[in-house]
């Protein structure tokens, strides 16, 4: 589960595509900063916005070197044991993310969600989630091999089952745990999952990761965009199960209480769901030993008032209240270094 109709809420859309919302530069009053606008649009999508067009040497070479690295760095870590790659690269992103500057934020973010730690606490919380990270980078590498075991795979979704039946429903989850796998909830539920993603602009590191991830959603694994928006609509209303991220910054969300504190929230899961009238779903990945892991799922309860846009807000704030509980359980396993508050 995963890991986001024009008209639905003004979304963000972090890979190029405009938003609903978003002002595009007047061409009457400043058509040099839109030709450039568009041109730049052109060199790295294409006349059409998809096709390739071929691209500056500089960003050639770099999505070259990206995309052998990963080539590399996948050859290596796949003769190694699921387990014993992760463990590896957990240790090692230990030792040197530290050094990161996002490390700093890590910790500021924690002061400012969990003021009653001590700064020692703190760090060894970042340093937790810094090993966890690696590990999910070494598990992702070797994502066939990991869901292919499935002794690696506890589930609470009971409640979830037969709630949702044979209608359609909105997943959210988030950055916690190893997120790679949430789907396996959905199919330990029989259901076909749609995937929602950012794209890359790096096409041939892309074909990479969207081959390790696609066969967990048999119902298809989207970009963002608006064309996928309008789908995902029509997906939920005829009984698809659409599953995406939804824990990051999004300034043309909402804002909302998270940890004592304000913090920028998508609207565009819970719009879907208040569009189509189906369940909303909270979804978590839990870290076990040896790379094994517990998926559990709750139905969200939060007041319909039948006005779509307050109860997407309303849902939205229920789901970040329980992402609130579930990180206090397990703080070193959410990815900190996000961006989250206002």
């Amino acid at each position: 589960m995963l890991p986001s109709s024009r008209r639905l809420v003004n979304h963000r859309r972090p890979n190029g595509f405009a938003d609903a919302g978003q002002r595009w530069p007047d061409a009457t009053r400043n058509k040099g900063l839109f030709a450039r606008n568009m041109m730049a649009r052109r060199q790295i999508n294409g006349p059409d916005g998809d096709a390739p067009a071929r691209l500056p040497l500089l960003l050639r070479l770099r999505h070259a070197s990206e995309w052998a690295g990963l080539s590399a760095v996948l050859a290596l870590f796949r003769l190694l044991p699921p387990t014993v790659a992760a463990r590896v690269m957990g240790k090692a992103w230990r030792m040197l993310a530290p050094f990161n500057k996002r490390h700093e934020r890590a910790l500021k973010n924690l002061e400012r969600a969990l003021p009653d730690l001590t700064a020692p606490q703190r760090e060894r919380i970042a340093r937790d989630m810094w090993e966890n990270l690696g590990r999910i980078a070494a598990e992702t590498l070797q994502l066939d091999r990991i869901v292919a075991d499935p002794t690696r795979f506890e589930y609470d979704l009971d409640d979830v089952k037969k709630v949702v039946g044979d209608g359609g429903a909105v997943v959210v989850s988030m950055h916690a745990g190893n997120w790679e796998v949430t789907a396996m909830g959905a199919l330990a539920c029989d259901w076909e999952p749609v995937g929602v993603y950012k794209k890359l602009s790096n096409r041939r590191t892309e074909s990479i990761l969207y081959g390790l991830r696609s066969r967990l959603y048999p119902g298809g694994l989207l970009p963002k965009g608006h064309d996928t928006a309008r789908r995902l609509l029509a997906m939920t209303r005829g009984g698809g199960r659409i599953a995406m991220l939804a824990d990051l910054q999004d300034r043309r969300g909402t804002v909302l209480p998270f940890f004592g504190n304000d913090a920028y929230a998508t609207l565009f899961p819970a719009s879907i769901a208040c569009a189509a009238r189906v369940p909303m779903i909270a979804c978590r990945v839990v870290r076990l030993p040896e790379s094994r892991f517990r998926i559990e799922a709750r139905v969200l309860e939060f007041e319909r008032t039948g006005d779509r846009k307050r109860d997407a807000e309303n849902a939205t704030r229920a789901y970040h209240a329980l992402f609130e509980t579930w990180i206090r359980e397990h703080p070193s396993q959410w990815m900190w270094i996000t961006r989250k508050w206002a």
